[in-house]
C-alpha cells in the first residue's frame, strides 16, 4: 500500500524526515516538501564531482577519494557525460514497515540529467547519498536546497523480518556524502 500524504506528515511529526516540509514549495524553484503520495527530497549545497583521470579505473572495493573535487555552493554544474555526488538536505528515519522507493523529478529528466538513489530499507536512517548524472553532451546545473527526487513510501501489512538495522547496514546514520563501503 503507498502511504498518503496525511499519512507522512503524522510520521515526519514523530521525527521520519527532519526537516520537514509539511507544503508542497514550488514557486520558482524546482519543487519540494509533500506531495499526493510521497515527499520531494532536497539536495543540500555540498557536492563531490567526479574528475576523469587518465587511466583511473572506478571500483567500488577500492574507491579512490581523489576520484572527485569537493565543491559547495548553491548551483552545481555536472560536467558533460559525468555525474556528482550530493547528500540530502532531510534526514530520514524509516520506520520498521515501510520501504521508500526514490525517482528523479521530470524537470531534471527532461535536460538529460537523472537522479540515482537505492531504496531506503525498513528501519535505515541517515541522510541520503544522491548520485546525479549528466547524460546530455552539454554542462548541466543542478541547484542546492531545491527538490532532486520524489521518495514514494510503500507500507507492508506486517513488519519485516529483518531490517536495516537488524544487519547493522554500513550505511546506517550516515551524514553527508558516504562514498562507497565493503
Amino acid at each position: 500500500m503507498v502511504k498518503n500524504d496525511r499519512w507522512i506528515k503524522e510520521k515526519s511529526v514523530m521525527g521520519m524526515i527532519t526537516p520537514f516540509s509539511e507544503n508542497q514549495v514550488k514557486r520558482e524553484v524546482i519543487s519540494y516538501g509533500i506531495s499526493s503520495y510521497g515527499y520531494d527530497m532536497r539536495i543540500s549545497d555540498t557536492f563531490k564531482i567526479f574528475t576523469s583521470a587518465e587511466s583511473t579505473i572506478i571500483d567500488p572495493k577500492k574507491f579512490d577519494p581523489q576520484n572527485f573535487t569537493d565543491f559547495k555552493g548553491d548551483v552545481c554544474v555536472i560536467p558533460a557525460n559525468s555525474f556528482v555526488l550530493a547528500t540530502s538536505l532531510e534526514y530520514f528515519k524509516i520506520p520498521r514497515d515501510v520501504i521508500v522507493i526514490c525517482l528523479g523529478k521530470s524537470t531534471y529528466a527532461r535536460c538529460g540529467i537523472v537522479v540515482n538513489v537505492t531504496p531506503l530499507e525498513p528501519e535505515w536512517e541517515g541522510s541520503v547519498t544522491i548520485e546525479i548524472s549528466n547524460i546530455s553532451p552539454l554542462p548541466a546545473k543542478i541547484y542546492a536546497n531545491e527538490g532532486i527526487a520524489q521518495l514514494i513510501f510503500l507500507g507492508a501489512e506486517e513488519m519485516c523480518v529483518t531490517s536495516y538495522a537488524d544487519k547493522t547496514g554500513k550505511y546506517q546514520a550516515q551524514k553527508g556524502i558516504t562514498l562507497p563501503k565493503i
